[in-house]
């Protein structure tokens, strides 16, 4: 799923050429938010979340990255979310200019990178949809529903679905407080949609009604 799957030899001999190899630590700060776009990167291992700095100083979580996931392709001269690592994280980084240019030079890094846009633009909607949910527990069984897509679509286990995150992350991506997101998950527990064999563990028992429950079902 990264970006030098099913390119060429002499393709990904050209990217690990300009390529450094990048590892975080659990909370470790990658970019912040206003800082010039100076390099693009490719998660290989682990999670990060990108978020933005709200004016009273909240934080608003706009999103989490898994393995595959490639960072840097939405924003122009400057990062528009600062990005830390949710757990330890490993990545592929690039300079700008030097993939500017290959993406001139090989076409199928150019259709690789046109893919990665496309996903993070349906994730984009994903976003607008779950964030647009009135009830709290409705905007939490979208959440869970739409990271067990991504999962599967990123070729990871799609059930049980770990959660890397924190409580008070998913909180902050939600708009939610942390006392809500977690009366949230015990009501679709006791309806018995979903198991919580441990704080990062969320098994879905029931599909079709979490669907229901999110509003998914058509």
């Amino acid at each position: 799923m990264a970006v030098c799957a099913a390119l060429a030899d002499d393709e990904i001999g050209a990217l690990e050429r300009i390529m450094t190899a990048r590892r975080l630590d659990a909370d470790e700060t990658l970019v912040v938010e206003g800082e010039s776009r100076k390099r693009v990167y490719s998660l290989t291992e682990g999670m990060l979340r990108l978020s933005m700095a709200l004016p009273d100083g909240r934080r608003q979580i706009t999103g989490f990255l898994l393995p595959g996931d490639y960072l840097g392709l939405a924003d122009d001269e400057v990062y528009t979310a600062s990005v830390e690592a949710v757990v330890p994280a490993a990545l592929c980084s690039f300079p700008v200019r030097e993939m500017d240019a290959l993406i001139e030079t090989y076409p199928r890094l150019k259709d690789r990178l046109f893919r990665f846009t496309r996903a993070a633009l349906r994730q984009a909607r994903e976003n607008q949809v779950i964030l647009g949910r009135l009830a709290p527990v409705e905007k939490l069984a979208a959440f869970l529903l739409a990271l067990s897509r991504r999962m599967a679509e990123n070729k990871m286990a799609d059930n049980p679905v770990p959660l890397a995150m924190t409580r008070a992350d998913i909180a902050d991506y939600l708009g939610l407080t942390i006392e809500t997101v977690s009366r949230s998950f015990t009501k679709l527990r006791n309806q018995g949609l979903i198991r919580l064999p441990d704080a990062h563990l969320v098994e879905i028992v029931d599909r079709r009604s979490l669907e229901a429950v999110a509003g998914t079902v058509a």
